[in-house]
């Protein structure tokens, strides 16, 4: 019984050497594993880039075609005084307003 006890506690720091190892190699990669998380949170890539800029325009073309529906609705109720569009023009940086 001694013996038993004696092998398992000479064993123990063998069996846990792997697993000390490991967690002394997260606790010296944490740094580094956390900093590159921080630089993906504060930077923005291509896609996500592009990903926006789609849907700018798309909120864009959405008010050109409401405001330009209003001036067609207005212009079959009052044909003389319909003029040619002159309202917001999606992409157009004059008058982007937002």
């Amino acid at each position: 019984m001694r013996k038993g006890f004696v092998l398992g506690v000479a064993a123990l720091p063998l069996l846990a050497g792997g697993c000390i190892a490991k967690t002394a190699f997260d606790v010296v990669t944490l740094p580094v594993k956390a900093a590159g998380q921080t630089a993906d949170w504060a930077t923005t890539s291509q896609d996500e880039a592009d990903r926006n800029a789609g849907r700018k325009l798309r909120k864009q073309e959405a008010r050109e075609g409401r405001e330009r529906k209003k001036h067609e609705e207005a212009c079959r109720k009052d044909p003389d005084n319909c003029g040619p569009y002159q309202g917001y023009r999606a992409g157009d940086p004059e008058g982007d307003e937002d």
